[in-house]
């Protein structure tokens, strides 16, 4: 995989969860009738975006992971830690934090703490997204297409 894919998958994933997070998913709370409704298209948006991290944070290690390829750059050494972590904060959050958040929802339990700590790993996984763009984009050359 060419270098320029692999910051175009990297801008996505990081794209999507700065628009998503930071844009979408406020505007649903300021424009939607409830916060029960919003809460509810909120989590689906979320879910959505989860399996887009999934999907651009595997393709990005295996295009990383060739063993044809020359050796990598350390930038590019350095972006598949934050790949491994952001796609490991995307699945943690969907299946150990997210249920918990519906079922605090349902049952009156700690909401508080489970919508902090998810919103807290979602911020931690849109950090390592942007420094794998950050790292991706510095170790291509001008020269390369």
């Amino acid at each position: 995989m060419k270098p320029r894919l692999s910051i175009l998958l990297a801008a996505l994933w990081w794209g999507s969860l700065t628009g998503l997070g930071f844009v979408v998913v406020p505007m649903l709370f300021i424009h939607l009738p409830g916060p029960a409704a919003a809460g509810a298209m909120a989590a689906k948006l979320f879910t959505a975006q989860t399996w887009l991290s999934v999907a651009c944070a595997m393709l990005l290690l295996l295009a990383l992971n060739k063993k044809e390829a020359p050796a990598l750059s350390p930038s590019a050494q350095a972006a598949m830690k934050f790949i491994v972590a952001g796609l490991l904060l995307a699945v943690l959050v969907e299946f150990g934090v997210a249920p918990r958040i519906v079922n605090a929802r349902a049952d009156g339990g700690n909401l508080k703490l489970w919508h902090g700590l998810g919103s807290a790993m979602y911020l931690a996984q849109w950090l390592a997204a942007g420094w794998t763009l950050w790292c991706l984009s510095r170790s291509t050359k001008a020269g390369d297409t």
